[in-house]
């Protein structure tokens, strides 16, 4: 209702008290949606009326000081500086007021929510010569004239239009709509519809303002309420009121939500991360490790005839008998061999996931302790310090980051990875070129990586090995201990027409077992 006629009746009388046979000293703006003019009154103090037209929250206000910043701001409507005040009008029954001068000139509020625009008439002109929203092109062909709008408000005129309030008054807005749907208005005759009319109409002439707060959302209401956060009887405090919950307060209350379901999810994950991976060391230390199965396999070599899959052999470290399967192709010490092999890179894995468990038990708490002060915070100021003291504020060169892979260096060459299936596309699409080195872990999903060719110099074996760790690491096959990964060259990698984002076919590839080790992994 702040931009409601009903309230504009009051708004407009109380602006022409300050403002009329002032002149305008100033006439400016220094953000995108928002106009500030300054009148130098009779008194000497100037007052300042303040547009803020931001689409999903116009609205004006009229503080008691405005600092017009050194730079960063532009004069704007100059053909009204020194220009003297002579009234405020209000168009009948619509959403929009005009400040007019002594000249003829004039400046028009158009307020009519997301399209709400300021627009400025030379003396006797139809049309407007400037626009604050040059983007609502309709507004060029505007006629002051045609926005009044008076109204017929008799009970026969109520009759013609078989009781329909929103054609009746079509200025009534969502609270009065509300109550009186409330007060039986649906269901009701017409006579007493018209006396709910006549009622809802007395109320709104009354010179009392409330705001309240409705699903998330902060309303101006002329309709007495018995849980306003803010009730005023001069229209002008109430606007700047409304500017404060709707705009500042709402907005900070937006921004502090937004930050606390970003650490919220980001705690979730956390917290599914470490219970996924006390999993996995459970069932590591339940399991008999390779190490172990070796000693015992070892142990009993006497016992294992050549060719047996599968024999019973006896576990001292548990004091037992356990069944061992083997592979026919491979002697038992072989076996042994291959699997003293795992232990290394079993102990390694399990190093991992426990240093992987102590990082995310730091984050946990830490995610906690932000989630918890966060909160607690109930000011822009507050908030702002605290994502700055946090590290949570994005900044602009993060926020201008557009490459669409990770960039890694071996031994001279660049290795990219892909940061997701969309953009494996665009890597492979944009950025590859056929004599590069293409790969991934096989069979599952993950990003596509790619070493960048050098004229005349072949892949080193290091290399590729390296670049094969990080195809494992970026896959899911992260936490295993090791990991197939295929490569090729990219001039056989193709996407298929209509395939999934990051799908492709892939011809003449070669198979390679690596341990996946991301950024820090250290290769030995």
């Amino acid at each position: 209702m702040h931009l409601n006629y009903h309230f504009f009746k009051f708004l407009c009388p109380a602006l022409a008290a300050e403002i009329t046979r002032g002149v305008v000293s100033a006439c400016f703006s220094q953000s995108k949606d928002e106009l500030v003019i300054a009148v130098d009154r009779l008194s000497g103090k100037p007052f300042f009326i303040v547009a803020h037209l931001l689409p999903a929250a116009s609205c004006l206000y009229f503080p008691d000081e405005f600092k017009r910043s050194k730079k960063n701001n532009v004069t704007l409507f100059p053909e009204i500086l020194g220009e003297t005040v002579r009234n405020v009008h209000l168009f009948a029954f619509e959403r929009a007021f005009s400040i007019q001068f002594e000249s003829g000139k004039q400046l028009l509020f158009k307020m009519h929510g997301s399209r709400s625009n300021i627009l400025f008439y030379e003396p006797e002109a139809v049309h407007p010569k400037q626009l604050f929203r040059n983007e609502l092109k309709d507004d060029w062909q505007l006629v002051p004239k045609t926005l009044e709008n008076p109204l017929d408000l008799s009970k026969g005129r109520l009759e013609a239009l078989d009781g329909n309030a929103a054609q009746f008054l079509p200025t009534l807005g969502k609270v009065p709509r509300t109550w009186l749907k409330e007060a039986g208005y649906l269901e009701a005759d017409l006579d007493k519809r018209y006396k709910l009319m006549e009622e809802v109409l007395d109320l709104m002439d009354c010179a009392y303002f409330d705001i309240v707060q409705e699903d998330g959302q902060y309303l101006l209401t002329l309709l007495p309420t018995s849980d306003a956060v803010f009730s005023a009887d001069n229209p002008l405090l109430a606007a700047n009121a409304y500017y404060k919950y709707a705009v500042v307060r709402q907005g900070f209350e937006r921004e502090r939500a937004s930050l606390l379901k970003s650490l919220s999810d980001q705690l979730k994950k956390t917290q599914a991360y470490l219970t996924k991976t006390y999993q996995k060391l459970e069932e590591l230390a339940e399991e008999t490790s390779p190490g172990q199965l070796a000693d015992i396999i070892m142990a009993n070599l006497h016992q294992i005839p050549l060719g047996t899959e599968r024999i019973t052999l006896y576990d001292f470290y548990k004091d037992q008998m356990l069944s061992v399967t083997l592979k026919r192709e491979l002697s038992p010490q072989k076996f042994a061999e291959n699997l003293y092999r795992k232990a290394k890179n079993r102990k390694r894995e399990i190093e991992q996931l426990e240093k992987n468990i102590a990082e995310k038990e730091a984050l946990l708490a830490l995610l906690s302790g932000q989630l918890e002060e966060a909160n607690s915070l109930s000011h822009f100021r507050e908030l702002r310090n605290f994502k700055k003291e946090q590290g949570l504020l994005v900044s602009s060169k993060e926020t201008q980051e557009t490459l669409p892979y990770k960039r890694f260096e071996a031994e001279g060459f660049d290795i990219l990875v892909g940061k997701s299936a969309k953009t494996n596309d665009e890597m492979l699409r944009r950025i590859a070129w056929k004599e590069d080195l293409w790969l991934h872990a096989k069979d599952v999903s993950g990003s596509h990586v790619l070493i960048k060719y050098k004229s005349g110099l072949t892949y080193p074996k290091t290399v590729v090995e390296r670049a094969a760790e990080l195809a494992g690491y970026y896959s899911k096959n992260r936490n295993e201990s090791l990991c197939a990964v295929i490569y090729t060259p990219v001039k056989y990698v193709r996407k298929v027409k209509g395939s999934a984002p990051g799908a492709v076919m892939v011809d003449k590839e070669r198979v390679l077992m690596v341990r996946p080790l991301g950024p820090e992994g250290a290769r030995e």
